[in-house]
């Protein structure tokens, strides 16, 4: 029987059209079910259409047999290679500086990037390959290509060149392990994120950053106090606006829940992303459509620092009285001196002179005994279709009732038209203050991440390694030496059903079901996931059958030569999506491959 995409879920046009008749009708109930199925149907669609533009190509590669003998020794197992150059073009050195790139592969090349993909260094004094710590997200199908996002932590010599190997095409190879001092704890975006500097804790509510405590020292903790305006307090306060007439603050902070968001961790960073239309301090009353915000932190490992983006996106025409785009809240006087950098990103101290207050581009506190700081560096402060914003958010160390504040406003009362966006990107340091060359540190560190190394596919060096390495990229299983009874594994696992799903042929695998397949000691330890939430209790793929329990995944693995027990690690994280189908799940539920 031929299967029909359409015959077993619906548009978002039709549901639009089904959603208007209901509500014309008075049925509010069944509208705002069509408003969540819509929202649905949204986030399948995106993970269809949403790939992001490739910074290597899919015909970027090397076969891994066609390197330099010590090379293709060191990488055996994996297939394929692609040659990635760093470039350091302003003169700063770069020590574990964060490097992000989206690489496109073909799909017959690739199985799964987040449990193949390695990234090599070609160590420039004796040209070995060395593993380096990666992370792979963000996983999608575009046409023939798998696109995904790689990050790993660079070093590049100034005015220098740092030479990497993108390593794939490995159906033995396992999730990569790597120690990290970047641990998260907690679900979903009510997180607490520690690496060695600080320890960021996010709102439980909403997402927002909370407190941020220093590992250093007496470990300074920042927090704001107080009763808030309704929310939970923190130190973050952007992103909101007030309406015309000064009747009301549209914010952010006013969500009980993020109405969308994404949450990536992993060994190199953690980034929480969250958007939507701010609310109301009477919501559901008054629900305006027309600011739509998204704001994104990412903490990174081994870094004094983190990040946040945010844009504000007009979608209607409509008149504001102001608008916040970053605010900070410190309670208690945690520091007693305050630092601005000017529009030649010059480090200053003390009051901000009237000629600079809507032209900063850093602002911060430290105190001169501790020399505990906290510095904004605005990288990136810029309008579509609006005139320039206003650069202020000068800094006070006496904010009644609490200690520390600035506050930016980019625009002032207005009509935003339609497309009209404002957008951010500010880097926030806790490193402390120097009692010596506090300026020059924080003027280059801001300038460095203003010019991000420069990222280019390119030859490989053409000096040969001088000598062996005497480790190897793959663990124990990764090599068709160690790991062949993985793939009698990975078949029988294919055999095993959703039964749910009842005429579709596809098992667990070409679902996208199983993650991973580590066999140590005749232990298979297998890492599954479920497709969505509603469908936590994974055991009734582990024995299945109505007392037919050889049809599980147990029993099956059970009877292969060589499988003593299995363990079953269930996890949500990364989500399924639908990258994870087959061509062959894909075209037997009847969409596109």
């Amino acid at each position: 029987m031929t299967i029909s995409y359409d015959d077993h879920s619906d548009s978002v046009q039709t549901k639009l059209q089904l959603l208007q008749a209901a509500h014309a009708r008075g049925e509010y109930d069944l509208a705002m079910s069509l408003a969540n199925s819509i929202k649905d149907t949204l986030t399948f669609e995106r993970q269809l259409a949403d790939v992001p533009a490739a910074d290597i190509g899919s015909d970027v590669k090397l076969a891994v047999r066609d390197l330099p003998m010590a090379w293709s020794a060191w990488a055996d197992g994996w297939q394929f290679g692609k040659p990635v150059s760093l470039f350091e073009t302003v003169g700063i050195a770069r020590e574990s500086e964060p490097v992000e790139m989206t690489i496109a592969f073909k799909i017959e090349e690739i199985d799964d990037p987040v449990r193949e993909i390695r990234v090599a260094r070609i160590d420039p004094d004796n040209g070995q390959l060395r593993e380096i710590r990666s992370q792979v997200w963000e996983d999608l199908r575009y046409g023939g290509e798998r696109r995904c996002r790689v990050m790993f932590l660079a070093n590049v010599p100034m005015h220098g060149r740092a030479d990497y190997l993108v390593l794939y095409g490995n159906q033995f190879a396992e999730l990569p392990r790597y120690e990290s001092d970047l641990t998260t704890t907690g679900e979903g975006y009510a997180l607490d994120i520690e690496n060695a500097y600080y320890v960021a804790r996010l709102s439980r509510q909403v997402g927002q950053l909370e407190r941020l405590t220093y590992k250093r020292q007496h470990g300074l903790e920042l927090y704001a106090g107080g009763k808030g305006h309704g929310e939970p307090p923190g130190i973050d306060w952007g992103h909101d606006y007030v309406d015309k007439g000064h009747f009301q603050k549209h914010r952010m902070r006013n969500w009980a829940e993020c109405p969308n968001f994404e949450v990536v961790k992993g060994p190199v960073c953690v980034r929480v992303r969250r958007w939507g239309f701010p609310h109301s301090p009477l919501h559901p009353v008054f629900t305006p459509a027309r600011m739509h915000m998204d704001q994104t932190y990412t903490f990174v490992a081994g870094q004094p620092y983190f990040f946040k983006e945010g844009r504000m996106d007009n979608v209607q025409e409509h008149r504001i009285e102001a608008m916040r785009d970053d605010e900070w809240v410190f309670s208690g006087y945690s520091f007693n001196h305050q630092v601005w950098i000017d529009k030649k990103g010059k480090l200053r101290e003390g009051e901000v002179p009237a000629s600079d207050v809507d032209n900063l581009w850093g602002v911060g506190f430290y105190h001169d005994v501790s020399r505990d700081a906290f510095i904004a560096l605005r990288l990136d402060h810029s309008t579509k279709n609006f005139p320039e914003p206003a650069h202020g958010g000068v800094p006070t160390l006496h904010y009644d009732g609490h200690g520390q504040l600035w506050s930016r406003y980019p625009a002032q009362t207005t009509t935003m038209p339609v497309g009209a966006s404002i957008r951010q990107k500010n880097a926030y340091t806790v490193a402390p203050f120097p009692t010596e060359g506090a300026a020059a540190q924080f003027e280059m560190l801001r300038h460095q991440l203003q010019h991000p190394l420069e990222l280019r596919a390119a030859d490989l060096p053409t000096t040969a390694p001088t000598s062996s390495s005497v480790d190897r990229l793959a663990r124990h299983g990764e090599t068709s030496k160690t790991g062949r009874l993985k793939l009698d594994i990975w078949k029988k696992l294919n055999e095993v059903k959703d039964e749910q799903l009842y005429n579709i042929t596809s098992g667990i695998v070409d679902l996208g079901y199983v993650y991973d397949v580590r066999l140590r000691a005749g232990v298979a330890t297998l890492t599954l996931t479920m497709p969505h939430r509603g469908r936590p209790e994974y055991n009734f793929l582990v024995t299945q059958g109505g007392g037919r329990v050889e049809n599980g995944i147990r029993e099956r693995l059970l009877a292969l030569d060589g499988v003593q027990d299995v363990v079953i690690d269930f996890t949500w994280e990364p989500a399924w999506t639908t990258a994870r189908l087959s061509d062959a799940a894909r075209k037997e539920l009847g969409f596109s491959p």
